[in-house]
């Protein structure tokens, strides 16, 4: 609770997801960082988005195997369509 992006995990959670939001001189920023088949060991050098008592972790960490990240990719596209009720036409090459 009270943490941004999206977290798994029973017991200990950990972060899969990076979400951000910033506006500064009337301009909005936004982005997410999806960790999919991510080498965790970077993150050792590093506090990943300012948060020190928490970890992170990867899609597949959690599945315990590669993911292809094509089929991610479309899932994503997907369900953000579907959520947003949008058609994103760049998006229709995926």
């Amino acid at each position: 609770a009270g943490s941004t992006g999206v977290w798994v995990g029973e017991k200990e959670k950990k972060k899969i997801c990076a979400i951000g939001v910033r506006a500064s001189r009337w301009v909005t920023m936004h982005g997410l960082a999806f960790n999919i088949n991510v080498n965790l060991e970077y993150f050792n050098n590093i506090v990943p988005c300012g948060i020190s008592d928490k970890g992170v972790t990867s899609l597949n960490k959690v599945l315990g195997s590669t993911v292809n990240f094509k089929d991610v990719e479309k899932k994503f596209y997907n369900q953000f369509k579907k959520v947003f009720n949008i058609n994103i036409e760049d998006a229709e090459k995926i």
